[in-house]
């Protein structure tokens, strides 16, 4: 289980997800209290944003970054340690009011830092400046949960927290995901899979068109961090949305329909675009509140594109075929279900009772991924 950073952590990661959220809708229900010195509402945001998210990034960096290096990936006793790290994370986070605010902050943030030093180590050393982008945005995660930290403790609420742990991991998704997506859709295509000839339309690959896009992004989060009521952060929403669809678009996602496996990255892409026209829309729509849009975001994009790269990288490190079956097709239509649920419980088209509906949608998607994936990451590599 310690022979890739993949396999402790996503497995682990996805319990978490489990576990916070039965602990989210019960203390939504009055049924506990938990022992935290954030309040409940930035308790959940917290755990699911900077817990159980970076837990899978870490997995999914200790992974790829050997594959970008050449180098040996961190296994045994130092992956040991680093998981080790990370749950005195979660525990001080959930017992925060018996250790203070300090000391919490400090067991939580020692994940993140101890992390970005092994990635930075790692890419240095195997002279790898290409993916010095990611290791920044990494880095920009780490500060948003600092702020988090350190506006609970000073104001109650973390605000800017929230909204920069947001942005720094949708402009990671938009990074990666415009590397793996047309990536893994043209690996697919390329075998003849498609119901039509593998000659035809393929994905574009990552050029001018992908820059400018993920550019004008970053400055439409940026004026959303500083502004987010602001009308030109709306506009700029507006048309970040269109521009991540054409860029969606351009990646041949409806000739993957015949495989799940790849068609959900086109999906758990969709939820980016389908955020900033959410935030737009909220603007001047009265049906539409924010939440839709960061839930959009959260629910949507990171819980169906983690899921999808959980998977994948599962099956593919594991010594299994890269194809979805029945078990694995039923995770991600579960999380779509949440996703869409928790969208809608933020528009006047909303009802009672949705908030509980996507929670239990979320969970239902995760213990199935436990379930089915858990000798895949605690026993050794299949042998072809």
């Amino acid at each position: 289980m310690l022979g890739l950073g993949f396999r402790p952590f996503f497995l682990l990661g996805a319990i978490w997800a489990v576990l916070a959220m039965l602990a989210w809708l019960l203390v939504l229900a009055g049924a506990v209290r938990l022992p935290s010195d954030f309040g409940p509402v930035d308790w959940h945001v917290h755990e699911l944003l900077y817990g159980y998210l970076p837990a899978i990034v870490a997995g999914f960096l200790l992974t790829a970054v050997p594959n970008w290096t050449g180098r040996l990936p961190v296994t045994g006793l130092p992956l040991l340690a680093l998981v080790l790290v990370w749950v005195l994370g979660r525990l001080a986070v959930m017992v925060g009011l018996w250790l203070g605010p300090l000391l919490t902050a400090l067991l939580d943030l020692a994940f993140l830092a101890v992390l970005i030093a092994i990635i930075a180590r790692e890419l240095v050393a195997g002279a790898n400046k290409r993916n010095l982008p990611v290791l920044l945005l990494v880095g920009l995660l780490f500060l948003g949960n600092a702020v988090f930290h350190l506006e609970a403790a000073r104001h109650g609420s973390a605000a800017y927290g929230t909204r920069l742990g947001i942005a720094a991991i949708l402009m990671l998704l938009m990074l990666i995901g415009g590397r793996i997506v047309p990536s893994f859709t043209r690996n697919w295509l390329a075998k003849g899979h498609a119901t039509e000839a593998a000659a035809g339309r393929l994905p574009a690959p990552m050029g001018l068109f992908d820059g400018f896009a993920i550019a004008f992004a970053g400055l439409t989060l940026l004026s959303w961090l500083f502004s987010p009521w602001s009308p030109i952060t709306a506009v700029l929403a507006a048309l970040t949305g269109l521009l991540h669809l054409a860029r969606l678009a351009r990646w041949a996602g409806d000739r993957t329909i015949a495989e799940p496996l790849v068609s959900i990255l086109h999906v758990g892409y969709l939820f980016v675009p389908l955020g900033f026209l959410l935030l737009a829309l909220s603007h001047f729509a009265p049906g539409v509140q924010p939440i839709a849009a960061l839930h959009a975001w959260t629910v949507g994009g990171i819980g169906t594109m983690t899921l999808a790269v959980m998977t994948r990288a599962s099956l593919g490190h594991s010594g299994r075929a890269l194809t979805a079956g029945p078990t694995t097709s039923a995770i991600y239509a579960l999380i779509i279900a949440a996703a869409l649920a928790r969208i809608l419980d933020g528009t006047s088209l909303g009802f009672g009772g949705l908030r509980v509906l996507a929670g239990t949608f979320w969970i239902l998607a995760f213990t199935t991924f436990v379930v089915a994936y858990w000798s895949m990451l605690t026993q050794p590599r299949a042998k072809s």
